[in-house]
Formats: structure tokens, sequence, C-alpha cells
């Protein structure tokens, strides 16, 4: 304990001598900043010829929006300028630690990593900038059996992917660390070309490379207004004169609130301390004759890499400890604000020098020469906020980056190819800045921001729910009469039943890579929805509703399927222009030329965007409006459903009288409710909906009538089994902007040959007419205490096939079940392949789809066997 101490007083003494203009009152720092400014923002200091117009003007000089200009110019666009308010990289860039990694647990955020370092491995060579980029590796330190399993969950995600990755032995870590302390590290996840790199160094290369290719950067050059004109186009005002762009980008940091409040957004983004720590020369780090990987020691949340002869330690701190810049939300970011820095607070990362110390024991003799404690961005999920906003035309975001120099290279190739091309090289749907609404109220976004950087390094299991800031204000009408006697999931600012617990259970959140508490529940909820009739709140299913003079036209010229017939219902597709599925939506109209548009709680920004942009940019005249908040959704399902409705409606409710894919508005407890005759469990039943205020009465009264039926609740989980064993493909699983609808086996909702030219029609064909190369499989599985989630890689001889999209374990056929692209040679009926879960790979084969027929096709199929007799 004495060396802690004796580190502790290195630290303060060095203190004082590393703070610099850090130590000075932030209102003078900012009075400084500001008269600074103001005299530089003449327009002779920009020494170059101011332009009038642009195609896409970026607004942030780090290394965020740098990369998109170097990347926009590169892939041809003219006329591309960037403005800085004061120079670039100031803000978060300059102060990063520059960490970089090939990992992430989010499949295609993978790619954008990816694409990063092998941008910045050519980078020098193509600028002739140096970038200061060292690739030691790195490797993640597991201490206990559950991050041993989390490595093996993360390994099976990586497998059919083309970054290195593999789990070593202690004795591959220290020879890859030499300086650690392994008597308590179990495995490691390494991966190969890790490393870092200098920010200031990398951003000004991006810089020179974006000139080189034609971009115009202009610094200082301060956004002071930002103004549509009728045409979608802006009027972007700075001190120098007025730029008329196509487009623009927010690309901020953490000024990204002020720039979004200038077009009346709050974006939900908030700034937080972080802090690392930089020692002077180690001579055990010295002697050393190749340099240290970097490590990431989980347990005590802390990365550590090698700076020259020494170390450079970040923590993150606990929830109760680390500090949130949340003045700025309320009041804005001080005017001048750019390379300073927050005062340092020792006594908040000390448990983890400590727990440093003892992993890496080198540290108790070092001496401390710098301490940083700056602010970087975090969203409410930690996930940055890219691509055009839903709600005004041609306004791009990327923002919202807590990891922005790992992000930096890829997300400006990903935006780049999507302004250029018209649609997103690939799904990054988790990303879209659309996700959040007026729900994410700044109370929220800082519990969520607090919550998402104290828990940066804990385990990262399946279904992973987080509970800080919940619920919003988005409440179903029945949620306070489910939220005892459920675990809640979240859903787009909604919490919905994931399952539900009896006397007995074992309730609570209790998350694992196995079977855990939910899984006999979900399975009781199965049987109940199979044998008798269950009830789901459906709430956070959003809600559009499409009239006017143009609505069927633009609906026939978005969707792939042909647009239903007034009281019909019918699923339908939107693609781009390439052919790729850009959602799934359940399309019913209501009356002549109004169209009520269902589609997934996820997808609400983001389907809404894409139809408000293609009526804008057709001049279509409809009117398009998002009920989500106002409608809610009970969902009936079973084969006794229909006798508990009847009791409650004079309508009738019998295949003939209220046939499979209709809707009506009829009157159930005296309350106006609009049925459609749908069921996503493939079971009988109906979606009901019924305004927010009425949904509490009409769920008492069918729980009322159900009583002798054994009415009850079900959940997400049990829905999602009994879609997968039905074979229903869900959308961000069986189909994304990464998949066509051919090979995802959606043919009966493609038509192909209806008249109106809907958008990837042509695509389509031609993908139709070169042929298929993959397809999706039905697979099963011989499992264990685990099952198949989604993105488990499938072996066959040794190679790596495909990949699963989504599993489940069915509780009707009491087997696993996966969905899975295999190549086309690999998909018949019978053809044995291998699922790697948790590091072992488990037999599958496919079967014939779907493992359990839907109601309605039994039903038929009953029909027709009584004909024939």
């Amino acid at each position: 304990m004495s060396r802690i101490l004796n580190l502790i007083s290195h630290l303060r003494r060095d203190l004082s001598a590393c703070r610099g203009i850090a130590r000075l009152p932030l209102r003078t720092i900012c009075c400084t900043s500001r008269k600074q400014a103001e005299q530089s923002n003449a327009s002779s200091a920009l020494r170059k010829r101011w332009k009038d117009t642009a195609d896409t003007v970026i607004i942030g000089g780090g290394c965020v929006g740098v990369s998109l200009a170097y990347h926009l110019a590169k892939g041809g666009m003219k006329d591309v300028v960037l403005l800085e308010k004061s120079e670039l990289t100031a803000g978060s860039t300059w102060h990063a630690a520059g960490l970089t990694t090939y990992y992430h647990p989010g499949i295609n955020l993978k790619k954008v990593h990816y694409d990063s370092i092998k941008l910045y491995e050519t980078l020098e060579a193509e600028t002739g900038q140096a970038v200061g980029f060292h690739q030691p590796g790195s490797v993640r330190i597991a201490a206990s059996a559950a991050r041993v399993d989390e490595m093996k969950y993360q390994m099976t995600r990586t497998h059919w992917h083309v970054t290195e990755q593999y789990m070593i032995g202690p004795e591959k870590i220290l020879e890859l660390f030499p300086l650690l302390n392994i008597d308590k590290v179990l495995a490691g996840l390494y991966t190969p070309g890790d490393g870092h790199i200098d920010p200031y160094s990398l951003t000004m290369a991006l810089a020179a490379g974006a000139r080189m290719y034609g971009a115009q950067i202009y610094n200082p050059a301060p956004v002071t207004a930002l103004n549509p004109t009728a045409d979608g186009k802006w009027d972007v005002q700075t001190p120098h004169g007025t730029i008329r762009a196509n487009r623009i980008v927010n690309a901020t940091g953490f000024w990204a609130r002020e720039v979004g409040k200038m077009i009346g957004f709050d974006h939900p983004t908030i700034p937080v301390h972080h802090q690392y720590v930089v020692t002077a020369t180690v001579p055990e780090v010295k002697s050393l004759k190749k340099e240290l990987a970097v490590i990431r020691d989980l347990e005590a949340s802390y990365y550590l890499r090698q700076e020259r002869d020494g170390l450079l330690f970040g923590p993150y701190e606990s929830m109760e400890k680390m500090v949130l810049q949340d003045s700025w939300v309320r009041d804005g970011v001080p005017p001048g604000f750019g390379k300073e820095l927050f005062e340092s607070d020792l006594d908040r990362i000390m448990e983890h020098v400590e727990m440093a110390m003892e992993m890496v024991p080198v540290l108790k003799k070092a001496d401390i020469i710098n301490i940083v404690s700056g602010p970087i961005t975090y969203t409410p999920d930690l996930l940055p906020m890219v691509g055009p906003h839903q709600g005004v035309r041609n306004y791009w975001t990327a923002i919202g980056f807590g990891y922005g120099v790992i992000h930096a290279g890829g997300i400006g190739k990903f935006l780049s190819d999507w302004i250029r091309n018209g649609e997103p090289p690939y799904d990054l749907i988790e990303c879209d800045p659309n996700r959040y609404g007026k729900w994410a109220e700044v109370p929220f976004m800082c519990a969520k921001a607090r919550e998402s950087y104290g828990f940066n390094n804990v385990v990262g299991y399946p279904k992973e729910e987080r509970f800080a800031g919940r619920p919003t204000s988005r409440k179903s009408g029945v949620y306070e009469l489910l939220k005892d006697k459920a675990s809640m999931g979240f859903h787009a600012g909604w919490e919905q039943p994931h399952w539900f617990h009896k006397p007995g259970d074992d309730i609570g959140y209790k998350p694992s890579f196995r079977r855990t508490n939910w899984f006999g529940p979900a399975g009781r909820e199965c049987k109940l929805v199979m044998e008798k009739v269950g009830v789901i709140d459906l709430t956070p299913f959003a809600k559009f509703i499409v009239k006017g003079k143009d609505s069927q036209r633009l609906l026939d010229r978005l969707f792939a399927n042909t647009m239903p017939k007034v009281g019909l219902t019918n699923i339908s597709h939107m693609l781009t222009p390439d052919g790729r599925v850009f959602a799934e939506v359940t399309i019913t109209q209501l009356s002549p030329g109004e169209f009520l548009l269902i589609t997934g709680s996820g997808s609400e920004g983001h389907d809404l965007r894409w139809i408000e942009a293609e009526a804008a940019d057709g001049a279509y005249d409809v009117d398009i409006s998002n009920v989500t908040e106002y409608i809610g959704v009970l969902g009936i399902a079973g084969p006794k459903s229909r006798k508990v409705l009847q009791k409650l409606t004079d309508e009738d409710l019998s295949d003939a009288g209220f046939k499979f894919l209709h809707c009506k508005i009829i009157q159930l407890a005296g309350v106006s409710v609009r049925a459609i005759r749908i069921s996503y469990t493939g079971e009988l039943g109906w979606e009901l909906y019924i305004e927010q205020k009425n949904m509490a009465a009409v769920y008492q009264a069918m729980m009322e009538a159900g009583k002798d039926e054994g009415i009850d609740n079900f959940g997400t989980y049990a829905m999602s089994s009994l879609r997968l064993e039905k074979g229903f493909r869900g959308w961000g699983a069986e189909m994304n902007c990464d998949t066509n609808p051919l090979e995802a086996g959606l043919d009966y909702f493609i038509k192909l040959n209806k008249p109106a030219d809907f958008i990837g029609k042509a695509a389509l064909l031609e993908i139709k007419a070169k042929g298929l190369k993959r397809k999706l499989s039905y697979l099963s599985l011989d499992t264990d205490d685990v099952d198949p989630e989604g993105n488990e890689t499938i072996w066959l001889n040794g190679k790596v096939v495909g990949n699963t999209t989504s599993g489940a374990y069915s509780y009707s056929a009491q087997q696993s079940l996966a969905f899975g692209y295999l190549p086309l040679e690999l998909c018949s009926v019978g053809q044995k392949v291998e699922v790697e879960l948790l590091g072992r790979k488990y037999p599958a084969m496919v079967i014939q789809e779907p493992l359990v027929l839907t109601e309605p096709t039994r039903t038929r199929l009953q029909k027709k066997a009584k004909g024939k007799a």
C-alpha cells in the first residue's frame, strides 16, 4: 500500500506541471479564446477564394468530418467544402488516446473498424503526411468464466468476417505483454493489427488528402445560421459569406447540439469527462525489443498501451464517480472552447490505478508526466448518429462518437458511399440518427450516458438490457397494468414485456450466454398461444398514415408489392435502388387513398425518413403523419381467441365474416377498435389498434371475457420462438440492407410484373437474370443448454460457409432452430453443416420450412381434406 501512496504523491506532485491552461478558470479560458476567434474572423484569414455554392458542406474539422471530406473528394464528388470554426482537431480529436482496433461486438461496425485501419495503413504513402500509426496488436483480458464465455460468443461472430481474431492463453498473452501479472488471467482475445495512431497527424493527413482531391477546407469559419430553401437546399451562413449547399453534414462533435438547434433539433449527445495518464520513461518498457500490445483489462475497466518508452493508462470510472458536462446541455458549449482541458480528478480513478498496478506491477514505480481530462461525446447507447435525418431534407449527421478515431476512416467511407450512390453500402441501422425521438429527453440522455460510460467494459450478454433512465414518456396504455408482472424490454423508448413471471418463477433480469430464468416461462407462453389464447402488447410498432391524391402512386413507387384494396392488408417491402431490403411494412388501405403503414419499433424514424424523402423528391401530393404515440396495439392469438373476442362484439368474426388479412372497425366492450386479422405468431389472431386512452379498458375486458378459455399474457420472447418455427422472416435479421429479397425467400411479396416502376425493380430483374449465389436456409440444431441468437458462424468440413441470421428454441418441436445464409449448392433439404455456439460446433441440418404450419395454412389444408373426403 505504501507504493500505491507513493504513486499518488507522484500523481499529485506532477499534476501541477502538466495542467497548463486547464488550471485557468473556465471563464478566463473562454473569454481569451473568444477574443482570439473574433480577431481572426476576417475573410483575409482564409487566404483562399470563398465558394458561394457547394454540393456538400461538412461542418466540423475533427477526424470524422475531415475523413468524410477526404472520401467524398476522392470518390469524385465536386464542390466539397468543410467549415471548421477554429482549427482542425479542436474539440475531442486533439486530446484522444488514439486507440485503433478491429474489434467491435456489432456485426457491421466491425466493417467500419476494418475500413478505418486499412485506410490508416496506406494514408501516409498516399498523402506524404506521417500519421504515427503503431500496430502491435491488442489483447482483451478475461479474468472470469463469464468473460471467457463472452470471448467465445464474440469469436463465433468473427469467423465469417475478414478480420483476424484469436482466443489465446496466458502464455501467449505474456509473450505479447511481458510486463503483465498473469496470475488471474484465464484467457485473452487477441486481435493482430490493432494499435494506436496520433489523432492530430491522422487528421492532418486526411485534410491533405481531401485538398489533394479537390475539397476546400475553410478555417476559421464558424457557422452562424442554417436556412433551408424551398427546393431542399441549404444556405449556410458564416462571417465570410453564405454558401448554398445541396446538403449539409453536422460533424461537430460536442457542438452537435448547438448546430442541431439552428434547425430545431435537440440531438441526444452529451460530453463526458474522460481521463488518461501518461507516464515518464519506464526502464522495463525501454528495454523491450518490440512494442507492447495494447491491453484492455475488462474487469478493472481500463486500457493500457505503450507511449514511447512509457505507458498510457485510461480508465472508465463507475457510474457514481464519472462526470458529465451537463451544463453544456443546458447552456451550450462555452464560446471559444476547443483545445482546452477539464480539471483532472485523481480520486475518481484511484481504484482503477490500484487494479492496474496489480496487473502491471511496473506502474507502481512509474512517474506521471501528463494527465489529460477532456470531453468526449456520448449518445444514450454509446453508438454514433450517422446518416440523413428525418424531418428535414438533406441534413445529415456524423455525431456522437465516443471513439471517433477508430470510427473516422470507416464512417467517412460509409457516408461518402451513401451520399454518392443514394443508399447505404451496408446495413448500419444501429447508428441511424432517427432511432431517437422527443422521448429522449435530457434526464434520460444524462442517465444513459452515465450508465454507458460506467458500463463500458461490462460483460456483453445476448438480449442485454440496461435500465437507467427508464421508463421514458413513452408508455403504452397497459404499461401500468403489466409492469409488475413482466420482465420488460426497451424498444425505441417503449417498455414492452419480454416474458411474464408466475409465483415460483426465478424472476428478475438474469442475463446469460446459456438458457436462463426466462427459458421456462417463455415455453409456458408458447404453449398458451398454441393451445388456448394469449394477449401481447405490441404498442411499440411504428404507425404512419399516408393519404392524399398521390398516396397510391407514391406507395406503388416505394413498395415492391401491389397495394391492398380498401379493407385489406398485406406485407410489402421497400427496396434500395440496388434491390436490397430497406424495410418491411404491413400496409392496410383504410379508405380510398388512405393507408395505414405498420413497421417495427426500431425502424420508426428510419422508414419514415425514406418515405418522406421520396415524397418530397417526387413532388407527390400526399399527407404523411406519424401516429405512433397516439395509437396502442394489442395482439390476441390462439385457437380460442375468436371465442374471447366474440363475447365482446356483435361483429361476425367467423372465417367467412372476417377473413385473414382483412381489416374492420369493430366495437369491443363499447370501444371503437380497428381490428386486422393477422398474427405474428402464425396462430389465429387479431391485432387491435386502439386509442391509447382506451387501451386499458379493452385489455381488461378481454382478460375478463377470456377467463374460462384460460387467457393470459405472453411476451416477445415467446413471439420470437413462435415466428421462427412458422418460418417468418424478420427485418433486421433475415432481411436488411445487406440482403436482397430473392435470396431472403421473399419472392411471394415481390411483384416484378406490376406496372409501377418501384424502386429497386430494375436491379432485381438483373439479379434474377444473373442468378443467386446464396439463399436463406432453415436449420435445425442439436444443442444442449445454448441456443442460436443469430450472426453465428456456419461450418462445413472445417471451412466457414455461412452465417445464421436469427435463432431460438422451438418449444413445439423441442429443438433449436435458426435461419442462415448458405451458398446455393448447400441449401438442399438434408444438407448437414455445423453451427458454432460458445466455441463449440453443433450438428445442424437444412430442413423444410416451416417446422410448424401457420393456422391459416392448417385451416386451408383441413378444408381441402374434408372436400376430398
